[in-house]
This record gives C-alpha cells, structure tokens and sequence, in this order.
C-alpha cells in the first residue's frame, strides 16, 4: 500500500507510540507512520516535549501507550523512572526506547546498534585518532560502540569535567576539558564525532560549529549525531572542505528501525525502510 501522505482515521483500538524530546522533529513521527501505512498497522505516532518528565511517563505506563523514544536531555533521567533495564540501556546508563507490556516498562538502547553499524558500514579504520565531543546519554553509546569496534585512541572532550571523566576512565580512554589549540601537537584527528546540541535546528547553538574549521581541515571522517536538520554546520562545513561524512539522519534511520521492530515485533523489508526513509527527509 503506497502512503500517500493521509491522516490515518482515529479510533478507540489504535495503538499509540509517542517520543519525548526537549526539541521534538518530525523524523520519527514520519518514519514510524509511513511505516505503519505501509504495512496496515492500525498504530499512531506523536511527538511531545515534556514539562514534567515523570509525568510523561507515568502517562506512558497508565495510558498504555506502547512505545515510547527518548532523546536528550531525558535519556539519563528516565532511568528511575522503568521498571526493567534491557542489557543493551543497562551497560551504558543511557536510554533511547521504552516498551509498555501492560504497565510493565522496559527500557533499551537502539542508538549503540546504529552507532555500531555506522562505523562498519562506512569503513572506519579503527587505528583513527578520535575526538568525541559531549558526555550524555548518546555520548555514552557511542563509546560504548567505539570501544566495541576496536577504537583504542579515543579522547572525550566535555567541559563537564565528572562526566567527561567518568566516561572516559570507563572505557579507558583520555579525558580533556576543551579542543587542543589548533598549533599543538595534539591538534588534530582522524575522526570528529560531535555528540552534543550544537548545530541542532531550534536551539541556541543551531548555526555553530560544534568543531573549529582547523579540526575540520585535519580530519578524515566527520561524524554528527544531531538528526535535525539533516545537513548540520558540521557537516555542512565537512562536505565542503571533501571529507567524509556520517550524519545524524543516517543514526536516526537505524535506531527508529530498531524501535519500529521493538514496539511491533515486525521487521520491515529493505525497502519498506528505504522508503519510510525517503518520507523521513522530504520535509
């Protein structure tokens, strides 16, 4: 069935999954609802952005809403707020999927399985010198994922100086306060893996660079997890200097796929997802 872009009828048996967000986009909600057409799934999804995160999810458990995607800055603090902690949210304290079974809620991690599988996919040496900036919840995964795949040369910077070293001293990899200077002999790296807000549309620092142009030039890979807008100044800036690029579109397919699965039980085929992402970024 070809999605045409309607609004499917509301009735008292749909299915309900949300998504909770400080800046909420429409790239899950066009993802999940394309999917849902396409498959004749009589599901609904919404996006909010909480005032009261204990409030959002209370709702979650008493309304049984079925699923429910957690993006910063909640992805830490909805820990206390499940009942079970999958193994994959569990060995990295960080949260991006919440499933209700009948008010039961557990909580996964989908954001390391796209992080993971960005890297292979795009063939990134693992002998790369690596600058990851931020020390949140995605910055968790992503190193749980780069340690994972092999990297050994890892340096997170985060002015967050309890996080940034909690973080690092976790995986065994070199905490900094700040960007080298551009003339030190430690000013440059192979991959640039921006984790944090920065360049996000609708927040304070959309038209930033989250790395200096300097980082940008020395690099061979530019990573931005930041999903909206899909072209970020980051990468922007990357493309434009002939580097190669992984986008926060790209994690954003990946991990809602595996949502997708986790709240239905149903595996799309290759290109029902291509097509849901298609719809993603026509917007």
């Amino acid at each position: 069935m070809a999605f045409n872009g309607a609004v499917p009828i509301l009735n008292k048996d749909m299915t309900l999954c949300i998504s909770l967000s400080a800046r909420p986009s429409n790239n899950g909600t066009r993802f999940h609802n394309h999917l849902y057409e396409q498959l004749g799934l009589n599901w609904i999804y919404k996006a909010f952005a909480p005032t009261d995160l204990a409030q959002a999810i209370a709702g979650v458990r008493g309304l049984g809403i079925r699923g429910c995607a957690v993006s910063m800055p909640f992805k830490e603090d909805v820990i206390a707020l499940v009942d079970v902690m999958d193994p994959s949210a569990k060995a990295i304290e960080s949260v991006n999927t919440i499933v209700n079974d009948g008010g039961k809620l557990t909580a996964y991690n989908t954001d390391y399985t796209a992080i993971e599988q960005l890297l292979e996919r795009n063939a990134v040496p693992t002998d790369y010198t690596v600058w990851l900036l931020g020390a949140g919840g995605m910055a968790k995964a992503t190193t749980a994922a780069l340690r994972d795949a092999g990297f050994r040369h890892v340096t997170i910077i985060a002015r967050n100086e309890a996080a940034g070293r909690a973080l690092a001293g976790l995986y065994g990899f070199e905490w900094r306060a700040g960007l080298p200077a551009p003339d030190s002999a430690e000013g440059t790296a192979d991959l640039l893996i921006n984790v944090t807000p920065v360049g996000m549309a609708g927040g304070p620092e959309s038209g930033a660079l989250s790395f200096p142009p300097e980082a940008v030039a020395a690099a061979k890979v530019v990573f931005d997890v930041v999903a909206l807008p899909a072209e970020t100044p980051l990468i922007k800036a990357a493309r434009a200097a002939g580097k190669q690029v992984i986008t926060g579109a790209e994690v954003a397919t990946i991990q809602a796929l595996e949502q997708f699965v986790l709240y239905t039980g149903i595996r799309p085929s290759d290109e029902q997802v291509r097509a849901a992402e298609e719809f993603m970024r026509a917007q």
